[in-house]
């Protein structure tokens, strides 16, 4: 048992366009969020510099995303919606978690050996120490529940090594300081500063596949815009990816034992029930046995209801890119007095400040 304030604090990168997956596996339960906790959302444009992309890139991303977060329910007047470089002590505490965090724990990273490849001498450090930003973006408020998707879990864990080893390595500062919290570690109650935060992951849409390869998740940098459904896509756009989304010859199954050797299929059906907020059984139960060229159509029409709002407002709010920027700006505001307090103990601590 701990007795950190509950806060859910979650970010997503301003690289490419958002998609169904992004939407069933992330934004929509950042909306549900709201009604049981104390939410902070955060387009991470600090992270996106790893790719390189363009400052028009990189702005229109951000007021995309911003977009896309007020356009899905998130309510910025009663939580916190703002772009992460506003808000500078994200970055600050990102260095002290640099000289926190090992070589070893971010050599670890499997998603810096897959975007690194075989060049790794040329990858940047940035993209290396990636997982350090991240702890400190959640860190800053000591946030002590993120919403993740399975391929971002094992940088979660690692905010939790660097929580646990600043805790470990100031433990008689922050104990001499009186700024230690009680937490649980295994059987035993200690102080410390910041919390081991847990992961969010449940739900039957954590992770959404490729519409091309049941077997890739579906990805807002793949080649081919077949392969996803965007979030500004128009209701044509929508049907007609659906229609071309890659199956196989045989009916649905009658049960999800019946998916084994059918990644598409199985996906399709998937994305029926996230949308329908409903279970692969029960949609089983309604199209089993039944040929794609009725399922698609069925699926099609799901897909344009739920989306078709969402799409809407967000080119609306797009189109008023001065009102993102004001919401950025106000939520950055409020974001920044709650980091610089974490700021400020994290100095005393650390011997940075009296």
């Amino acid at each position: 048992m701990s007795s950190f304030e509950p806060l859910v604090f979650s970010g997503v990168q301003p690289t490419g366009n958002l998609t169904l997956g992004n939407y069933l596996g992330a934004i929509r339960k950042f909306v549900a969020l709201q009604d049981t906790h104390d939410c902070i959302y955060c387009v991470v444009d600090l992270h996106a510099l790893t790719v390189n992309p363009s400052p028009k890139e990189l702005t229109d991303g951000t007021r995309s995303i911003a977009a896309a977060f007020l356009a899905s329910g998130i309510d910025p007047v009663k939580h916190i919606v703002f772009n992460q470089s506003r808000v500078h002590q994200h970055a600050e505490l990102a260095w002290i978690f640099n000289c926190v965090a090992r070589m070893g724990w971010l050599n670890r990273m499997t998603q810096f050996k897959e975007k690194a490849g075989k060049d790794r001498e040329n990858a940047s450090v940035g993209l290396f120490a990636y997982p350090a930003l991240m702890a400190a973006d959640i860190l800053a408020y000591r946030a002590t529940h993120v919403p993740v998707g399975d391929d971002q879990k094992q940088h979660l864990e690692l905010t939790r090594d660097i929580a646990q080893k600043f805790n470990n390595d100031y433990s008689s500062d922050i104990a001499g300081l009186g700024l230690g919290v009680p937490m649980q570690v295994g059987d035993e109650t200690v102080q410390g500063f910041f919390p081991l935060t847990e992961p969010l992951i449940e739900g039957p849409a954590t992770r959404i596949m490729s519409l091309r390869d049941g077997t890739k998740k579906m990805s807002k940098s793949d080649p081919s815009d077949l392969s996803r459904i965007n979030l500004t896509d128009t209701a044509d756009d929508i049907a007609k990816k659906i229609r071309k989304a890659k199956t196989d010859p045989e009916p649905l199954p009658g049960g999800t034992d019946g998916f084994e050797g059918r990644p598409e299929a199985e996906n399709l059906v998937n994305i029926y029930a996230a949308l329908a907020e409903t279970t692969k059984d029960a949609v089983l139960g309604d199209f089993g046995g039944q040929p794609f060229s009725v399922f698609k159509p069925a699926l099609a029409e799901l897909a344009v209801e739920k989306l078709s709002p969402i799409a809407d407002e967000m080119r609306r709010l797009m189109a008023d890119p001065g009102h993102i920027d004001s919401v950025l700006a106000s939520g950055a505001e409020r974001a920044s007095v709650r980091a610089e307090k974490t700021m400020v103990d994290v100095k005393r601590i650390v011997g940075l400040s009296a």
